[in-house]
């Protein structure tokens, strides 16, 4: 039964949980039906109005279905159990797995004080002192796994996830800025947007980052950006590549769809790259679509961009 007390009654739609979770309005739906969960009351309109207690749980649901589990064997589960099954599928991700482990305890300690200044000005030295592609792969990358673990587990509010990655965004572009434009006029020019319903900027920016190092000129149009609106973009900015990035936070089909959409109205000359830890991307490559699992197979597809499609 849902907790319905004065402490729990601030409530949110169902737009509202799936722009939050990443989960469909189906999808929510036929979860109730189907396994009795959530469970939302009704508003004055008679609208589905779900606790705050609903939606973690949810987040919850969701960043272990990117993670390989069937819905029918987690939904039903209490969150305590998920809270365990979470632990146990992200264990290879703890801080004290990865390089520099002290520097990620750190770096979660400032985000949890919520110490953002200060949590600037580390990113900051480390910036200097490594350089931008190190930056990028070796503590961007390591402290963006470590921070969603600790939100999977717990130890991290929502907001704070998002203070971290405004903060970050903030470091990144000013580490995008001191790359110093191509010097050819026909250094690869590349589109980097997400689709409609993908909010998550910060692959881009992570992205942008190596392409820059690499000579391109980038085009940033920023998240969410309608097909029609990329295809029209990419001819009108002479574009050889557009570039997707995904987190999970959207539908595999939708996923799938979009991109053979895309692959359709692209010109066949224009490259379409689509990256990020979306599991579909691996599960189901779609057809014309270069997959990238990982940020270091970028500089060898730039190798082979002006090979014929």
């Amino acid at each position: 039964m849902n907790d319905r007390s004065p402490s729990s009654a601030i409530t949110l739609s169902i737009a509202a949980v799936e722009r939050d979770t990443g989960l469909s309005k189906d999808t929510l739906r036929v979860w109730e039906r189907r396994y009795g969960f959530p469970q939302p009351g009704r508003d004055n309109l008679g609208e589905r109005a779900y606790t705050l207690a609903e939606v973690e749980k949810l987040r919850i649901v969701k960043r272990l279905l990117d993670a390989g589990h069937r819905p029918g064997r987690i939904v039903p589960l209490s969150p305590e159990q998920l809270q365990q099954l979470g632990d146990a599928a992200f264990e290879p991700a703890t801080p004290d797995s990865l390089p520099a482990a002290d520097e990620l305890r750190e770096h979660l300690d400032l985000i949890r004080a919520h110490d953002l200044p200060a949590l600037r000005r580390q990113l900051t030295r480390l910036l200097s002192r490594v350089g931008v592609a190190r930056f990028v792969t070796d503590v961007v990358g390591p402290l963006n796994a470590a921070v969603g673990d600790a939100w999977v587990r717990g130890q991290l509010e929502i907001f704070e996830e998002h203070l971290y990655t405004e903060t970050l965004q903030v470091v990144l572009r000013a580490a995008i800025a001191s790359v110093p434009e191509p010097a050819t006029a026909d250094a690869p020019r590349i589109l980097l947007t997400t689709f409609p319903g993908e909010p998550h900027g910060l692959g881009l920016l992570m992205a942008e980052a190596i392409l820059a190092l690499e000579g391109c000129h980038c085009i940033g149009l920023g998240t969410q950006t309608p097909p029609w609106d990329i295809v029209r973009a990419a001819a009108a900015m002479r574009c050889e590549v557009v570039a997707l990035s995904f987190t999970g936070c959207m539908n595999p089909n939708q996923i799938a769809d979009g991109l053979t959409e895309l692959r359709a109205k692209l010109p066949p000359e224009v490259r379409l790259w689509a990256g990020g830890s979306a599991p579909v991307l691996v599960r189901r490559p779609v057809e014309g679509v270069q997959s990238f699992p990982s940020l270091a197979d970028v500089p060898e597809a730039l190798r082979h961009l002006r090979e014929p499609t």
